[in-house]
């Protein structure tokens, strides 16, 4: 991509001059950006320059430091400007948000927060533009639009640039190692000992569980709790774009998909590897996050007798289904959506929904809770049916609410199911959702 020079009839402003002047003379002599003492000596050279005439006259005012801005366009050029200590493990945080010179994060708790540190439009392309070579992808203004996984696998990364955006987005997903347990999120509120004991209980047998939700609600963190409350034997296969799953069985295999080379071959997709995971005899299949026509051979993974876990971006459980066969649709023009929805209403036997409280909800305006909204059984489609049948099991009226049981049954498939797992332990159905009987 040209890099832009800064307009000659706008105040001049030394850190950017400088970083102009050095990516400049990086080009026009020949330099190894890579190599640090020579790109050092370069920038002492121009700061010294910019020193010597800032102090003889003109317009351009003396620094006040000058080996501070030979510290800092030496981050820049060599490491990643304003946005290194994102990347180099610095600050923490779930998600780095850059618009234009705007940057703020997501930390670990779910708030918002405003970066101050002063960073220009054009340093922001420098920073993608380097952090995308990494991994051999580009962006320009004829191909705007870029997606990645940098930093070695450990972050994904999207990239809009003008003219689709007014300026340039960037948004940066550090994946986390996190250990999450079902303790802890009944600790934190977001669901009951009696929701968690269905839960664990569904993954001691062959079971098709989905997790809804809006980005950021928690459901990676409730697959987790999910997959560390699971027998250790299980042959569990990961299939994810980003690790962010954490699967420590014993013959568990973790799988990532592989963006395609500079010359477009190469590619292993999500779908990819689901296909592949069905001729490897899983227990259970787990997809990180369905996003499109992978949906397709989830309904063969249901059909071949393994379990299946996944989530999917809806704003409600019964919206994540219709998200799930729309998505399934993508697979081919002879993919019929009431197929796909008869099957999937066969295979997935519930669907969990997490939601995270707005922050304009919350007394200090900074968060807000995340919690399982909603647990709800799917018996399989009758004749006639055209549609989905929800039955809630565990419903939610509120944030801070309790997470009760509906009194429902499980269909009876699903139960009968689950209650040969129940039934060596001395514990009934009814005693197990009304929380008298307790799993985990």
């Amino acid at each position: 991509m040209t890099l832009l020079s800064p307009d000659p009839l706008a105040p001049i402003d030394a850190y950017e001059d400088l970083r102009f002047q050095t990516l400049d003379q990086i080009r026009l002599r020949g330099i190894d950006s890579a190599a640090h003492g020579d790109v050092l000596d370069l920038i002492r050279s121009l700061v010294h320059e910019y020193q010597v005439g800032a102090t003889s006259g003109g317009r351009k005012r003396p620094l006040h430091d000058p080996n501070a801005m030979v510290d800092r366009l030496c981050c820049s050029i060599l490491e990643y400007g304003p946005l290194t200590p994102f990347l180099d493990g610095s600050i923490e945080y779930e998600e780095l948000i850059v618009h234009g010179q705007e940057v703020s994060y997501i930390d670990l708790e779910g708030r918002l927060i405003a970066h101050d540190e002063p960073v220009s439009e054009h340093e922001v392309t420098h920073v993608v533009i380097k952090l995308l070579a990494t991994v051999g992808v580009t962006v320009d203004e004829s191909h705007p639009v870029a997606q990645a996984q940098i930093l070695n696998g450990q972050a994904r990364m999207g990239v809009v640039l003008p003219p689709v955006a007014d300026k340039i987005d960037v948004t940066i997903r550090r994946y986390l190692s996190k250990r999450e347990t079902f303790d802890e999120l009944i600790e934190w509120n977001a669901l009951t000992p009696a929701a968690a004991s269905l839960l664990a209980l569904a993954l001691r047998t062959p079971t098709g569980v989905i997790v809804t939700g809006q980005p950021g609600s928690g459901k990676t963190t409730l697959v987790n709790a999910l997959l560390r409350s699971a027998p250790p034997t299980l042959r569990v296969i990961a299939c994810e774009d980003t690790p962010e799953l954490s699967v420590e069985h014993l013959h568990a295999a973790r799988w990532k998909t592989r963006s395609p080379g500079p010359d477009g071959s190469g590619e292993i997709s999500l779908r990819d590897l689901v296909k592949m995971s069905l001729g490897m005899r899983p227990d259970l299949i787990v997809v990180g996050e369905v996003r499109g026509e992978e949906a397709y051979e989830l309904t063969r993974a249901g059909n071949a007798g393994c379990g299946m876990l996944s989530t999917i971006h809806a704003n409600g459980a019964r919206q994540g289904l219709q998200a799930l066969v729309s998505t399934a649709s993508m697979a081919g023009p002879n993919v019929s959506p009431d197929q796909v929805r008869a099957v999937f209403s066969s295979i997935v036997d519930l669907v969990v929904h997490t939601a995270k409280e707005p922050t304009a909800a919350t007394s200090d305006g900074v968060g807000g809770r995340r919690q399982i909204m909603e647990i709800v059984a799917i018996p399989p489609m009758q004749g006639g049916e055209d549609d989905f049948t929800v039955e809630p099991i565990f419903t939610r009226d509120d944030f801070g609410s309790p997470l009760r049981w509906t009194g429902s049954p499980l269909p009876s498939e699903l139960e009968l199911r689950l209650a040969r797992v129940l039934r060596p332990l001395g514990l009934a159905m009814t005693e197990l959702l009304e929380g008298t009987g307790i799993l985990i």
